[in-house]
């Protein structure tokens, strides 16, 4: 069992933390789309998304602008995991 773990640490992480990510993404483009269809999670735009990810399309609605903040870090912490994975998950 440890081997199995310590063989794939960065999969069990990367599946763990990725997990809610399809929630979180819907949730997002619900708000900056505004709208409450599920059409939008399968609709491939993504500039405005960007636009309200780095931006701020809202700047009135306080629910936006708390789950924006959310969000980015989030994605953060995701790329510094993947970044975690180049550097440290080379085997030799």
């Amino acid at each position: 069992m440890i081997d199995f773990l310590k063989n794939n640490i960065w999969l069990i992480l990367f599946v763990a933390w990725g997990l809610p990510l399809t929630y979180y993404r819907s949730k997002f483009r619900k708000i900056v789309y505004q709208t409450d269809s599920w059409i939008i999670n399968i609709k491939p735009v993504f500039i405005k998304e960007i636009r309200g990810l780095f931006g701020n399309l809202y700047p009135e609605n306080k629910e936006y602008k708390r789950f924006r903040n959310f969000y980015l870090i989030y994605l953060i912490v995701y790329l510094i995991l993947f970044l975690c994975y180049l550097y440290f998950g080379k085997t030799s």
